[in-house]
């Protein structure tokens, strides 16, 4: 009978405790966004006395409607840790620390829309708009440059299809249309590559600045995704693939998780 009634008070201990640990989880993971329509977490340790310990086999994390600094729109984010020791005292006190480091798979889906709307962020626009580049200077007679009014278009096979304008100040807005194929490089960036630029429909007068802007902003493009200026205090993101579905953008990699982040990224 005893045996019997600590198996039971056991049960209900970490049963509690996996409750908890769903909670912080969840709650730590959502102070790290601006925004979540949905954080749904699951715990998985077997056997479940483990937790008392600390040590859990991993957990799973699926957020849905996230927003990043208040203007990077996540469409979902989907996160699979492996083993993970915890400092079971910190989640009695409403927070997560972790002994040692752990790994995660990762997916995170972005719709054409949020990527639309991304353009907007101050810090796109800001190295997008008044650019003093000599290549550009050139082109403009000796006035900044501004990239303004960017469309992305979702197409099959990894493809993107850009419209835009660059406004030359004095010389006007000079219309752009590319395509352009998106991949991985070093597991790290996304890189713009093959541009194809359309210049066909445009008056004659405009092609040959239409097709130097262009390829100037896909040099500016290519250089700006590199997941090293967006790592989490404490976690190394590293991708393995990408690609196009519908108007989603479906990214999927992996985590290094040294620490939770001490610092919100919102």
């Amino acid at each position: 009978m005893f045996g019997g009634l600590t198996s039971f008070t056991e049960f209900k201990a970490t049963d509690w405790g996996e409750r908890m640990l769903n909670t912080v989880i969840s709650q730590t993971i959502r102070h790290l966004f601006s925004q979540s329509d949905s954080i749904d977490v699951h715990v998985r340790c077997h056997p479940s006395s483990k937790l008392l310990q600390g040590s859990i086999d991993g957990f799973k994390m699926n957020g849905r409607g996230l927003v990043i600094r208040k203007e990077f729109a996540v469409e979902e984010m989907y996160i699979e840790t492996d083993a993970v020791v915890i400092d079971f005292s910190s989640v009695m006190s409403g927070k997560l620390s972790l002994k040692q480091p752990t790994q995660s798979i990762a997916t995170v889906v972005l719709s054409e829309t949020g990527i639309n709307d991304s353009f907007q962020a101050e810090l796109v626009k800001k190295r997008l708009v008044n650019l003093d580049l000599p290549s550009l200077i050139a082109l403009s007679g000796g006035n900044p440059v501004s990239f303004t009014e960017l469309k992305v278009e979702l197409l099959p096979e990894n493809h993107l299809h850009i419209l835009a304008h660059a406004d030359l100040s004095s010389g006007g807005l000079i219309p752009l249309d590319f395509t352009v194929n998106v991949v991985i490089e070093k597991r790290r960036r996304i890189s713009f590559q093959n541009p194809l630029i359309h210049v066909d429909e445009l008056p004659a007068a405009q092609r040959e600045n239409s097709q130097a802007l262009s390829i100037a902003l896909v040099k500016i493009l290519d250089n700006m995704v590199d997941l090293d200026r967006f790592d989490l205090d404490g976690v190394k993101m590293r991708l393995n693939r990408l690609e196009t579905q519908d108007k989603q953008l479906i990214f999927s990699g992996y985590a290094e998780i040294e620490h939770i982040p001490r610092t919100s990224q919102s």
